[in-house]
């Protein structure tokens, strides 16, 4: 029986500093809660409808499950809609990452919106890229929104949280490629990417910050033909992205 004490558990990791202090945070839905299942998380606890059991009970023997009903369901998930499942899942720990040889990976300096660090997670899965490293001011990986946005792609992207001016700093010696997108600089359709590097996009309202863009080697500019005033972070970067793998 889904107790009062657990449905106030699952609700408290909609928090950040619950999260935090449990170490565990949510996925919700069929699809992502299925796409959790076929990945390296650890699953605490999933709670599911008696259909959504029936349907993929060959993939749950090896975790705790407990049946609820729709409406219990509804009232402990962030999601208007959730028919489905929920499942609490252990963090992963916040481990340094670097970009291998041949190998490109994202930078974000300030992404505030959930829905915009999901959409870029999505993104970065489409075109393969692997590691995401974001500033310490960036929204939580682990927000529900962020998960819920990602449709999935948390389960295939590494994150690393860190002091981006710091992270830099500590590989100065190893001169990486940093390719910062910024305002009226080199034609981001005309430029020649490296083999290998980092690429930073940056915050909602006010792009790449000042201390950030001391350490950027290269700024590229998304070309304007009309009249619009900005592009979406997530827009900005699947552009980035489809052309770096167009040149390979």
């Amino acid at each position: 029986m889904f107790s009062k004490q657990q449905q106030k558990y699952v609700q408290s990791l909609q928090i950040k500093k619950y999260r935090q202090e449990h170490h565990t945070f949510l996925v919700e839905g069929s699809k992502s809660v299925l796409e959790l299942m076929d990945s390296d998380f650890q699953v605490e606890l999933l709670l599911c409808t008696p259909k959504f059991f029936e349907e993929n009970e060959k993939k749950l023997k090896k975790i705790l499950v407990e049946q609820i009903s729709q409406t219990e369901l509804e009232k402990i998930s962030t999601l208007q809609s959730n028919d489905a499942a929920l499942a609490v899942v252990k963090m992963k720990p916040n481990v340094s990452l670097q970009a291998d040889s041949e190998e490109f990976v994202l930078v974000l300096d300030d992404i505030r919106d959930p829905g915009n660090l999901g959409t870029i997670l999505r993104i970065a899965d489409w075109y393969g890229i692997r590691k995401v490293i974001c500033s310490d001011t960036t929204v939580d990986f682990y927000n529900p929104k962020v998960i819920a946005a990602s449709m999935g792609s948390f389960t295939r992207i590494q994150t690393f949280y860190t002091n981006l001016q710091a992270y830099f700093e500590k590989i100065s010696s190893q001169k990486p490629a940093v390719i910062g997108t910024f305002l009226n600089h080199e034609n981001l359709h005309q430029f020649s990417f490296p083999d290998a590097g980092y690429i930073v996009l940056g915050n909602e309202s006010n792009g790449i910050s000042a201390i950030v863009e001391q350490l950027v080697t290269s700024k590229v500019t998304i070309p304007r033909f009309g009249h619009a005033e900005s592009l979406n972070v997530g827009i900005a970067t699947a552009i980035v992205l489809d052309n770096l793998m167009r040149r390979k």
